[in-house]
């Protein structure tokens, strides 16, 4: 047996107290994973690889880079820089891999899928440009539907988290270090990440919702394959105070690049008290946190796949974030989203797609444009009418009902397509609707839940 690093020694246990510890933070929606390219294993034609690795000779061929001037496993950033040796254009660089992902299908890895199934993890901040976690999201909790909110970060646009995590009503995946695009707005080489870190450390270029979370809250860092003297910037930069300072919430860092570097293992044990390390790789922690978290709900099962999902078939799966071709449309007073919700689930076990604004953002002309796109071209429009309706006056879902009023003013007389329905006792009598609401049905679905009749009605209405 070969001597143990000088990194392995350095490394405490993660004891089982530590891993109570930790679930019992992700419960209450206290920790934020980061996650880095040592998690995205993808099945290529030749086996399990990474896909920065697998990436990276791909885009040589498409710049025209000889394999002899490259090493056998050349990184991105090796590729980038023969490439601009070469005197060709930066930009081109970026367009290129785009093409190539496009082109590609691989399914979300494990891991990722493994983390998308701890549903107290609302979230997720990844140092990656794919989109494999948003698909694992996806995946695992809203069956192929595309209801991950997704932000991504650039130096020259700064984008922020939407709201405050309390009020977060689905999951968000943030690109820290930006999205994959045809456009130099992502990290592809080491020139691209210190410009990021640079833009990240201004006032004027920092995304202050989402560093308040950052420092508010337990990370875990998990697979980011770091050099050392960017993990402390990072570390640093996320609690925004010196390391050394006493404070409540901590980090785990996981990352099988660490088990090798006694620098950075050494000076995160001797200056950052809250930090520990885990003596391992990452998608090694996440399973073991996977398999704990699945234990502690009781759960007998669960591999990364879609079994949490199929284990709740009338769960709420949250609507796409663009509304599919011919989808229902559903218009709401916020105060009515549970109603609505259990409305939608018994839809989407009647197959009725169904579409409406659940973070209700109401953020500019863009959002106003969509919201009358989609009742432009929407199957039919069921507005819900109850007291939380009456009582307000004013409110957006008022323009969205005289939106659905104009657009029935080029149909026959008669045709359906405003479907009204009302979750409580609110009568048509004094009702503060428009008057086309009144010529209308209304169909009573109490709380939300609607009965037999409407369902079967409005799948005729459909086919």
């Amino acid at each position: 047996m070969s001597a143990p690093t000088l990194s392995a020694l350095l490394l405490a246990p993660f004891e089982n107290d530590a891993w109570e510890d930790l679930l019992n933070f992700i419960e209450e929606k206290k920790v934020i994973p980061i996650i880095g390219p040592e998690l995205l294993t993808v099945e290529t034609e030749t086996g399990p690889q990474n896909l920065y690795t697998w990436l990276a000779p791909r885009l040589a061929t498409r710049l025209g880079i000889p394999p002899e001037e490259l090493s056998p496993t050349p990184s991105l950033n090796d590729v980038v820089v023969r490439f601009l040796a070469r005197r060709g254009r930066r930009e081109d660089a970026y367009s290129r891999l785009r093409t190539i992902l496009r082109e590609t299908n691989f399914a979300p890895p494990l891991a990722l899928r493994q983390l998308a199934e701890i549903t107290d993890l609302d979230l997720y901040i990844t140092t990656t440009f794919d989109s494999l976690l948003e698909d694992a999201l996806n995946t695992v909790r809203f069956a192929g539907l595309r209801s991950t909110e997704v932000v991504a970060y650039a130096p020259n646009k700064v984008a922020d988290l939407p709201s405050e995590r309390a009020q977060f009503t689905r999951p968000l995946v943030y690109h820290l270090l930006g999205r994959l695009s045809a456009s130099p707005t992502y990290v592809l080489s080491d020139e691209d990440t210190l410009e990021f870190m640079c833009a990240l450390q201004t006032e004027a270029y920092c995304p202050e919702k989402l560093f308040a979370a950052l420092e508010e809250s337990h990370l875990l860092v998990l697979g980011g394959g770091f050099p050392d003297w960017l993990m402390r910037l990072f570390l640093r930069l996320a609690k925004r105070r010196r390391l050394s300072d006493p404070r409540e919430v901590g980090e785990v860092v996981a990352d099988r690049q660490l088990n090798g570097d006694t620098g950075l293992v050494g000076f995160l044990q001797q200056v950052s008290s809250r930090s520990q390390v885990f003596g391992g790789s990452a998608d090694g922690f996440v399973a073991e946190l996977h398999r704990r978290w699945l234990e502690r709900r009781g759960a007998t099962s669960g591999t990364g796949s879609t079994a949490a999902v199929a284990a709740s078939p009338r769960r709420f799966f949250a609507p796409e974030r663009e509304m599919p071709d011919r989808a229902v449309f559903i218009s709401y007073a916020r105060e009515d989203l549970a109603a609505v919700q259990r409305l939608k689930t018994a839809f989407d076990a009647a197959g009725i797609v169904t579409w409406f604004d659940m973070d209700r953002l109401e953020s500019g002309d863009d959002f106003e444009r969509k919201i009358q796109r989609n009742i432009a071209r929407c199957s039919f429009f069921i507005p819900i009418i109850s007291a939380a309706t009456q009582r307000r006056v004013e409110g957006y879902f008022r323009r969205e009902w005289s939106w659905a009023v104009d657009r029935t003013r080029g149909m026959a007389e008669g045709a359906a397509f405003i479907l009204p329905a009302c979750i409580d006792d609110t009568t048509e009598n004094g009702a503060l609707v428009p008057e086309k609401f009144l010529k209308s049905h209304w169909t009573r679905i109490p709380a939300g839940e609607p009965g037999a009749d409407f369902t079967k009605h409005l799948r005729e209405l459909l086919s």
